[in-house]
């Protein structure tokens, strides 16, 4: 199952709008779509090692682009799109971002990237607390940067070996992930 959708994504990958959909896929994760860019990056990089650290570079740029206009979300409408995260499941990630922002600041947003909380979570509750525009656009710079960097570093080290050797284990890889993410879950859901 996994393994026919990974071949398909590096298909796409190399489609000649690929760029196009990577930025807009960023921007869009960053305000309300569920998949992380990081799945059209890494098979980007696989297709254009020598252009790895530019894609990693669009895709910062458009998601934090993206995570600005989520943050403008939640500074003008987050009592009218609050209904709608409760129906999505994402109310009580929205109250952990709330908590984190209140413990740390604009310093969670540099940590975002490599939280379980979605970004656009991240990105919607910093507007409606009102975060410090200049440290969130900084933040949101270091954290997604860092993040899209060492995907896009992974996978330009390893080559097209590391492409082989993920294609053999992405079916175990994939339902790790999803059982981690389960057991996440529930570990959140009862703490």
């Amino acid at each position: 199952m996994f393994r026919r959708l990974y071949d398909r994504v590096l298909v796409w990958s190399r489609h000649r709008h690929a760029r196009r959909y990577l930025v807009g896929l960023s921007f869009a994760e960053a305000t309300f779509f569920p998949i992380p860019p990081d799945v059209m990056l890494a098979p980007m990089v696989l297709a254009e090692r020598n252009s790895a650290w530019r894609l990693a570079f669009l895709t910062t740029v458009a998601s934090v682009i993206g995570g600005l206009f989520g943050y403008l979300i939640g500074w003008l409408a987050i009592e009218a799109i609050l209904p709608f995260i409760e129906r999505v499941g994402y109310l009580h990630a929205y109250h952990s971002a709330v908590d984190a922002f209140e413990t740390y600041g604009v310093w969670f947003v540099m940590l975002a990237g490599f939280t379980p909380i979605p970004f656009k979570i991240i990105t919607i509750a910093g507007g409606a607390l009102g975060t410090p525009m200049l440290g969130f656009v900084l933040g949101s710079v270091i954290g997604r940067g860092a993040r899209f960097y060492l995907v896009a570093g992974v996978i330009w080290a390893g080559g097209e070996r590391a492409a082989d050797r993920l294609r053999n284990w992405v079916d175990l890889l994939g339902w790790l992930v999803i059982a981690a993410a389960a057991l996440g879950g529930l570990v959140w859901w009862l703490w």
